[in-house]
């Protein structure tokens, strides 16, 4: 929350104050290191195995990979059953959209940051369009069979919704 939205919202000083402290920056920074830690492993791999990254993503690969990311990001961080592997660091708020729930990260630390990471499909966005992104490289035939399973259920999904709009409309 920024400090415009705290006054908005009538935080007080010592309200905001204590927001800030709870942020776990420390827990951040380790899960960028090991973000980074990843992507240079792979790259080292990568080199060290002679194999080289294509020269560019084509345009059906990278739709392919875009929808399969926003998908499974969701799937992650929004999807009610897997809120089972979310519970050790969040905290069950509310239902949310179409089979989705609303949860708020729990603890403090590494705990909290790890929580904050897994209720948010831009964070987790970032480590799976990486992963999307290397299995192109690596075996892009596992890559585009496992997004495409994740791209038609997305089609499905909008099909869903579109399809209870209709319904409720009528």
């Amino acid at each position: 929350m920024t400090d415009a939205e705290a006054r908005e919202r009538g935080l007080d000083e010592d309200e905001r104050a204590r927001r800030e402290a709870e942020r776990p920056v420390g827990g951040y920074a380790v899960l960028t290191g090991v973000f980074a830690a990843l992507c240079a492993g792979f790259a080292g791999w990568m080199r060290r195995s002679g194999r080289e990254l294509p020269e560019r993503v084509g345009a059906g690969d990278l739709l392919l990979i875009t929808a399969a990311t926003h998908k499974l990001s969701r799937l992650i961080t929004k999807d009610r059953v897997t809120s089972a592997i979310r519970s050790p660091f969040t905290r069950y708020q509310e239902e949310a959209g179409p089979g989705e729930v609303e949860e708020e990260a729990r603890g403090r630390g590494l705990r909290r940051a790890l929580g904050e990471l897994l209720i948010c499909p831009y964070c987790v966005g970032m480590w799976v369009a990486a992963a999307f992104t290397a299995g192109l490289a690596v075996s892009p035939r596992a890559t585009r069979w496992i997004a495409s399973a994740l791209t038609a259920l997305f089609g499905s999904d909008m099909l869903q919704i579109a399809y209870k709009r209709a319904e409720q409309s009528l």
